[in-house]
């Protein structure tokens, strides 16, 4: 099985390097991620510039990268050019992608991104917070999600998320909840205005969804899809 594997914190991050390290249980793997961090990106695809590949000052044990100077979506598009793989894998993010954060997900827009391109996608994360992550201690959690998903048949799409300290793994909706939109003023040392934008939900998680998984100690493991359609509403609407 050849693995091509990104992410959005850029090709410096110690998620990537510790998502190469547990994919080589599965595997040939290749690196291939930004030069910089792209978080929050989305599915953002560069057109309007040339973009380059470039080997990775950074050293994977062997394993052979590249820099992009683009999005997590131009590494996979990129990815799949310059070699053969079989299976995308993002990550693994330092922060959750849960809920209403997979709009925005640089690391699950290049899952997906790769699904659009005929390959199976997962997207890793788990929450920071005032230290890394422990990459070490979740090592075989990642092992033993890889191990479930990759060896599942058929074009898929899955969003995975690890507590710190995961307890067992759940099956997971996406969360849903409302939140509230939130600005803060700030000021640069130039005395210049400034702006965070930031959220706080309105609700509580709901049982069974991601969100709710991860709260609860659990790796939470989303199945997803492309189509973005209502059915339900669409069906009301016909005449």
């Amino acid at each position: 099985m050849r693995i091509l594997i990104t992410n959005d914190d850029g090709i410096y991050s110690p998620g990537i390097a510790a998502l190469a390290k547990a994919a080589l249980q599965f595997g040939e793997v290749v690196v291939v991620a930004p030069d910089v961090e792209q978080s929050s990106m989305g599915h953002a695809i560069t057109h309007s510039r040339p973009l380059s590949v470039k080997k990775s000052p950074v050293t994977f044990e062997g394993i052979e990268a590249y820099r992009v100077n683009g999005t997590p979506a131009d590494c996979v598009a990129l990815g799949t050019h310059i070699t053969k793989i079989d299976v995308v894998l993002s990550g693994i993010n330092m922060g959750p992608n849960l809920g209403n954060s997979m709009w925005h997900s640089g690391t699950l827009a290049a899952a997906k991104q790769a699904v659009l391109l005929g390959f199976k996608g997962i997207a890793l994360s788990t929450p920071v917070g005032k230290t890394e992550p422990d990459f070490e201690g979740l090592h075989s959690h990642v092992t033993e999600v890889l191990e479930l998903l990759l060896r599942e048949p058929g074009l898929a799409l899955y969003n995975v998320n690890f507590p710190p300290q995961p307890q067992g793994i759940k099956y997971t909706r996406q969360s849903v909840r409302l939140y509230d939109g939130t600005v803060v003023p700030v000021t640069d040392p130039m005395g210049r205005k400034l702006y965070w934008i930031t959220v706080e939900p309105l609700e509580a998680a709901e049982e069974d969804t991601d969100r709710w998984a991860v709260e609860n100690n659990f790796t939470s493991i989303t199945p997803l899809r492309l189509d973005l359609t209502d059915h339900a509403m669409l069906q009301s609407l016909k005449i």
